[in-house]
This record gives structure tokens, sequence and C-alpha cells, in this order.
């Protein structure tokens, strides 16, 4: 009664599973398994918007974007999947308009465009308007609009079903086992193809931007089974989190002309980025809200600084910086176009805060947000497994879970949008294609036996180890030693820590024996991925000597692009992490400093 069969499997049901699920089912029978109701995906968490060169006010090209993203990984992105998702934007963005996205609108009807931080026109070097938008509820309009496409193209929806292990015969992805959340029941999902869109794993550190769903599952499934990971210690801190809450403020604010204020209300970016100031790249201005806490500007000494969207500021500041709108008249807001602008932010503020950012300024710190390594994939979504960018047969991944690499070192804002909705089609076209041409593989025998064994373990452990207990110290070590700033000595801490908190793992003591939405259960598991990637994390980032991207190493602050012009592979192998290399797709850009 607990087997189902389909040409595709997709698991998770963010942009980028719902983005596969629809481009796959159009010719191949497809089934998208989902831990949380597709719209509650933590794609709906993405505010300010989506890029694409369309030049809708001003000039704009896809060489600019393409270089912008390659100078914004620090080099250390791809550059030949950077070329393609970029070429691929300006039809990915009409395609959604024509599914229905409500994009906001310029006055004569095109799709509105606002800056975002690290895009740039390259002849001029100052800011572009490239990042489409629906006002700062950019993400939820595609996951609507998304999900509505799957239903009306009839894809099969498990939701609530949480996946638990991959199944391999014979060298190929055959499907997976998932846990049904209401009933505790193990369902078996035979497949000739499957896609893992599962996305990232930001809840392993203790102040972030992400949903309390996003614990690495899939990157963690595929460890297990021997397959690599790669860049993971690559994680990008945004610049501005809600002080203590890590909520998101959306890159918009800044976009649409809000500046960041220390404790001596002085504006302090244009220290750190001369040309684009407050609109330089996540890395940059996270490192420089950081220094200036640090060295004790931060508000009244405390750990945060102000973001300052108040009209009377950003009209100031635009006289001082020359801003003009697109046809060249003066650039001014009112409160009433902030309110049109940023009507979640306002609302976010006001509630956590007691702060209207209309009238007040916002304090901020560094949230972590985006992990830019993940699952090896190519730009057709096909993951590979070794340094020759060979396949594993019938296995694709898309979204924050993979790493094509287009994002490097470090993520432009707004193409995290992009990559998932590039790269989530041509993962379901290529996965249908692959299961069109090929019969089902016969499944394990017992396939159900590896997630089974990992449940019953958690039910039946004696130990007295609590899973808050450990998940609390988890978090703290690994945003206090593996976060903005690292150096060996606090990494060398962070690994014996993991490790130590991986062994009282085993003895964690699960209370609640029942089967119906146990969520104790499930958030025990959970911790089992999180605390596997943590490890590879810190071990990741003790190994590469170099700083670069969001990985910043006090102990080796420079850019080494002669020892580490290469990106991290890292494998299981008998409880041991083994780390190799492969070299990074350099095409035209040659590496050099980046400047602001």
């Amino acid at each position: 009664m607990n087997a189902h069969q389909f040409d595709v499997i997709v698991v998770g049901a963010g942009g980028a599973g719902l983005m596969a699920g629809l481009y796959a089912s159009r010719t191949a029978k497809t089934a998208v398994i989902s831990k949380l109701y597709p719209t509650r995906s933590h794609t709906g968490a993405a505010q300010g918007g989506i890029s694409a060169a369309l030049g809708n006010l001003e000039e704009d090209r896809i060489e600019w974007h393409t270089y912008d993203s390659i100078k914004g990984s620090d080099y250390l992105g791809d550059q030949d999947a950077i070329q393609f998702m970029c070429e691929e934007a300006p039809q990915a963005i009409l395609e959604l308009e024509h599914m229905g996205l409500p994009f906001d609108r310029t006055p004569e009807g095109r799709i509105s465009q606002r800056f975002f931080g690290g895009h740039t026109n390259n002849e001029t070097g100052k800011p572009v308007r490239r990042a489409c938008h629906a006002a700062d509820r950019t993400g939820h309009m595609i996951l609507q609009t998304l999900y509505q496409q799957c239903l009306k193209n009839k894809v099969n929806f498990f939701d609530e079903y949480q996946a638990i292990d991959l199944l391999i015969e014979n060298g190929r992805a055959v499907g997976v086992v998932a846990i049904e959340l209401a009933t505790g029941e193990l369902h078996t999902f035979h497949a000739k193809a499957v896609i893992f869109a599962t996305g990232g794993h930001g809840r392993i550190f203790e102040v972030t931007s992400n949903a309390y769903a996003y614990t690495g599952d899939g990157a963690a499934m595929l460890l297990r089974k021997g397959l690599p990971l790669e860049d993971m210690e690559f994680f990008q801190f945004h610049p501005t989190g809600i002080y203590k809450l890590g909520i998101l403020i959306t890159e918009g604010v800044r976009g649409d002309g809000g500046v960041l204020i220390n404790g001596k209300g002085e504006r302090f970016m244009p220290k750190y980025a001369p040309t684009v100031k407050d609109l330089a790249s996540r890395d940059v201005v996270s490192r420089a809200i950081y220094t200036e806490i640090r060295e004790g500007r931060g508000i009244n000494g405390s750990n945060y600084v102000y973001l300052d969207v108040r009209p009377e500021t950003v009209n100031r500041i635009a006289e001082l910086d020359g801003r003009t709108n697109p046809d060249g008249s003066k650039y001014t807001v009112t409160g009433e176009q902030i309110l049109q602008k940023l009507p979640d932010i306002i609302d976010f503020c006001r509630v956590y805060l007691g702060v209207d950012p209309v009238t007040q300024m916002m304090p901020i710190q560094p949230t972590a947000h985006y992990t830019m390594g993940g699952i090896p994939t190519n730009k057709y979504g096909e993951v590979v497994i070794d340094d020759k960018q060979t396949p594993f047969p019938g296995l694709y991944a898309a979204g924050e879970c993979a790493c094509v690499s287009v994002h490097g070192g470090n993520r432009l804002g707004t193409n995290s949008l992009l990559d998932l909705v590039v790269f989530g089609k041509h993962a379901g076209l290529r996965a249908a294609e692959y299961a069109n041409g090929v019969e089902f593989e016969s499944l394990p025998k017992q396939p159900e036996a590896a997630a089974r064994s990992q449940f019953d373990a958690l039910r039946h452990a004696t130990g007295k180890e609590n899973v808050y207990d450990i998940s609390t110290e988890m978090k703290k070590i690994m945003f206090d030693l593996v976060g903005i700033y690292r150096t060996e000595k606090d990494m060398l801490v962070a690994i014996e820590k993991v490790r130590e908190l991986k062994q009282r793992y085993a003895n964690v003591k699960v209370t609640d024996t029942g089967k119906i939405f146990n969520t104790e259960l499930i958030n025990a598991w959970e911790l089992g991925n999180m605390l596997e990637l943590a490890e590879v994390i810190a071990v990741s980032a003790l190994n590469r000597k170099e700083s670069r991207g969001g990985h910043s190493r006090e102990d080796y602050p420079n850019r080494d692009d002669k020892e580490w012009m290469k990106h991290t592979l890292v494998v299981k192998q008998a409880d041991e992490l083994k780390i190799s290399y492969k070299p990074v797709t350099v095409t035209k850009y040659q590496p050099k400093v980046r400047v602001y």
C-alpha cells in the first residue's frame, strides 16, 4: 500500500522543485515530495527580486550580468555555467510573466527593475537596475505562480512527506524512501530519475534568516551514500538581518536608497566600497558591518548597526551621491512610496522590533543566509561525482542544495531566484529525457531497511541527551567559530566540539514514541543531518588556507589564486571525511582584484 512508482521523483517543493516538477511533468509522469506544504517552502521568504539584464529602465547587457556574477563569486564560479544562467535569464523572466507572476510595472507597463548589490554598468562602474521585483515578496510570488502551474499540469504532490533515504541499485538512482508525517508510515517511491531540490542548511548557525525546515536533508542523505559535496566552506552571511532574530531585511531596502549607519551616526560603507558604497556585494558589506562592530562602532557599543531608509535620509544621500531617476530627474522618495515598495519589511519591523522604518532606523546585524556549496552538478542539473564531471545516472539536483557552481565564493543578490528557475527547469527537462529513455531498474532488497534503522535507533535510544541542548550548542559553535571571520585556532576547536556533539547525539533520547506528527522524532533526525554538514563545513574551511568571498580567514587574509583557484570536494568514507579538488572553469575572465 505504501509503494509508489513515477518516472521522475522531485524531492522538495520550493522554487527549484516546482520548476523541475513542472517541466518534467510535460513529458514524464512526475511526483513532488515535500516535507512542507509547497507554498510554505523557503523560496517564499526571498524578497527583493530576480536578476535579468532586461534593460527596461536603463542600458544593461547579458555580458555585464555575467561578469558581475563572476566577479561577485570572487572568481570561484564556473564561468561556462554563469554565462549559461545569465543568457537564460531574460527568457526565464518572460516565462514567469506569461505564467501570471505579478511583477511590479513601470509607467509604460514594462517589468520594473531596482538596484541590488554587486550589479553594475561595467563601463561606468555605477549600479544598474537589474532586479525584477514584485514589491518585497518576489519569492513568494514565484512560489505561488509555479505551484498553480504545477496543479494545472497535474503534477502529483505528496505534501508533508519527509524524504529519509536515497535508493541506489546497480549504480543508478532508483527512488527514495519517505516518512508520511501524519501517520509515521514509511513509503517507497520507485523512479527512473530523482531530482533533489531540498534547499540549504542555514539552521546550523545561531543567527540565521533561514526557515526552521532548512536543515540540509538532501546534502546529508547524499553524503551518507558516499557521494561528494562541493565548496561547503562557502556560506554567505547576509548583511542585514533583524537584530537578534536574523529575519531577513532585503537588499532591496538599500537598492531603493537605504544606507548603513554606525554608532557614531556615520554612513560607513563609502570607506569600504567607494564606488558603489552600500550596494557592494554581500560578503564585502557583511565584513564591513562586523568590522565596525568589532572596532567599537556598533550602536551604543552593542553588536548591531542601523539601516536607515527614512525618506529624509534617502533623499539627502541621493542628492549627495548624484542619484537620479531613469529619466535623469532628481531621485526622491516619500513615506508612502517606501510603504508601497517594502510592505513586508515595514510590517516585520513594526511587529518584531516595535520600529517603524518610515520614521525610525532599523537595528540590523549580519545573519547566516545562503550556502554557495552543495551537491555538485553540471548546468543541466545532473549530479556529478568527480573532477571529470562524471554524471551519476538518474540523479539530479537544483536550487540551494546544488552547487553548479554559479555562485562560487559569494552569491550576488537576486541570483538565487534566477538559479532555481533556470537550473530547476533544466534539471526537470534532463531528468524527463533520461527517464523516457530507460526502463525501471529494480529496487534494492528491503528498500526501507536503512530508513527504518535510522528511526528505530532514535525511537529506542536509552540515552539522556537532549536534542535541543545539542542543537543549541552546535549553532553557537558554528556562528562564533566558523562565521564571518575564521582562524585555524577557532576552527580546530569547532571541529573538536562538533565531533563531541556527534558522539553525544548517539545518546539522544526521543520521549515521544507515537507515530502521528511526531515532530520530536523528525527534529532529532534533522539534527543528525546538521551535525554531519557542520563537520563538513568546518573541515573544508580549515583546509582552505586563503580568504575568498564568504570564506574570510584572519590568519590567511589574502586570496591565493595560485594555490586555491579550485573547488573543494568532500566525501565520507568509513566515517571519515576525505578532501579532493577539481578545477574552476575559466572561459574569458581571468581573476583580478575586486574593486567596488
